[in-house]
């Protein structure tokens, strides 16, 4: 975190709660927090208001509480108005697990929409609607070692918590990670059970689990007319995504998943925290008093629990390794579905915003990427070869299920036995594999695109 100025702010960049105006310091910390917090050699006093460091941030520079919650505040709408990421018209679905993140990402939403209704209330015209909010919660117990009694005290917690926020307009929706495979399946605990027992793979396990609560997200916002999904993924997951990612040779895709939009997904996902750290958060959650629930979180391993502890070591040393990481990660190119269209998107946003969205390649966005059936990560050049080369050879439906896989996948999901492919595939959500058809008459509608897009260039050349 960079440094903040270190004269007063008066109370106009911190808001009605800085410390430079009230009585928050020190003192006012809730008990134990200090020690935890503390780094030797920080400044005494808030590095933005004057005030009492109440939290020493990156590099020894102190913010009290309310000058943090500012900042974060900050950052978190200005990812939101600068990346467009709401529209007045839109029904935002909050992805809540009910950690600290995705307690924050619900309450600054949850704000932003209290301060967008009072506008309204107030405006004469009240020309423009007020976006709404829902909340999300993927229940995965199925596959942890929890009590019923807890699950449920769990479950009663995240509604409280929900219901807690005023207005309580927000519809609140529970589902179990089975519930992808309730088209299908009458049983689908014992089918998720088998198919995650299928994968020998810890690393592969939990990517998988990662792609199906993504699909549960997707079924929740389809069936109930959400326009956007928004995650509470922050800098330092995406920082260990980051380097996971590099480790399983996924380079190529790597750029889609850390920009703050993303809407290759039936419905786009937003990540308006990208910029906040994950102990930021934490620190939030305990000044401002946000309840958490984490009992049914699921620890990582594999790969992915390597590089958490890996990261969780370079935070120790210096907090800032972990903007350093993603800051090199945003260098790399994104994908055209990494923002939202002009078409007719732009009619709600601010005219000094607008050029952003309407200024898009047309080369680019004239074709849509071909992305891998499980993961959904876009093929790369030599992926795209060696499913032309099937497509053509194939006799059997499962040799295109397994050519529409990306590498990654291919290494970390499917079973290791050419043998297992069709009783593992038959286990997939039906969406999943339902994509075949689809994604191969799309791919073939683009290899025509790019046929004729050369041959106008030939033309053009002559």
């Amino acid at each position: 975190m960079a440094a903040a100025s270190s004269s007063s702010c008066g109370g106009a960049g911190c808001g009605a709660h800085c410390s430079s105006s009230t009585s928050s310091s020190v003192e006012d910390a809730p008990e134990g927090i200090l020690d935890r917090l503390s780094i030797s050699g920080a400044a005494a006093s808030c590095g933005k208001c004057g005030g009492g460091a109440v939290v020493v941030v990156a590099g020894g520079v102190g913010l009290c509480g309310e000058c943090l919650r500012a900042q974060l505040f900050g950052k978190f709408k200005l990812a939101v108005t600068s990346s467009a990421m709401v529209r007045p018209t839109d029904s935002v679905l909050v992805a809540f697990s009910g950690g600290p993140a995705s307690r924050v990402a619900l309450q600054f939403i949850h704000e932003m929409r209290s301060k967008a209704i009072e506008s309204w209330d107030a405006s004469n015209s009240q020309a423009l609607p007020v976006f709404n909010v829902g909340v999300a919660f993927v229940n995965e117990s199925a596959l942890l070692s929890k009590t019923e009694c807890e699950v449920e005290q769990a479950t009663e917690d995240i509604k409280s918590i929900v219901s807690s926020l005023l207005p309580g307009d927000k519809a609140m929706h529970l589902a179990s990670l089975d519930d992808v495979f309730s088209s299908e399946s009458k049983d689908g605990e014992s089918r998720l059970r088998e198919l995650v027992g299928m994968i020998a793979d810890d690393t592969g396990r939990e990517d998988l689990l990662q792609c199906l609560r993504m699909l549960s997200l997707q079924k929740i916002a389809l069936e109930n007319g959400y326009t956007k999904i928004m995650l509470g993924s922050c800098a330092s997951t995406i920082a260990c995504h980051v380097l996971s990612a590099t480790v399983k040779g996924q380079g190529y895709s790597l750029p889609a998943d850390i920009q703050y939009v993303d809407t290759r997904w039936e419905v786009p996902v937003v990540l308006p925290l990208r910029d906040c750290l994950a102990q930021e958060l934490r620190l939030l959650c305990e000044f401002d008093s946000l309840k958490t629930q984490q009992l049914l979180d699921r620890p990582c391993s594999g790969i992915n629990g390597l590089v958490a502890s890996f990261v969780a070591r370079l935070r120790e040393e210096n907090p800032s390794r972990e903007h350093t990481i993603v800051r090199t990660a945003q260098k790399l190119k994104p994908f055209p579905f990494n923002k939202f269209s002009a078409n007719g998107y732009h009619d709600f946003l601010p005219s000094r915003l607008r050029p952003k969205f309407q200024d898009v390649d047309n080369d680019e966005s004239a074709f849509s990427e071909l992305l891998c059936l499980i993961c959904r990560s876009p093929f790369s050049e030599s992926e795209l070869q060696n499913l032309e080369s099937t497509r053509h050879k194939s006799q059997k439906k499962i040799d295109l299920y397994t050519a529409y896989c990306c590498q990654s996948c291919h290494f970390q999901i499917l079973p290791g036995g050419r043998d297992l492919y069709d009783h593992f595939f038959s286990l997939l959500p039906r969406f999943w594999t339902e994509r075949v058809d689809t994604a191969s008459a799309s791919h073939s509608s683009l290899r025509d695109q790019i046929e004729d897009y050369l041959l106008e260039d030939d033309d053009d050349g002559n």
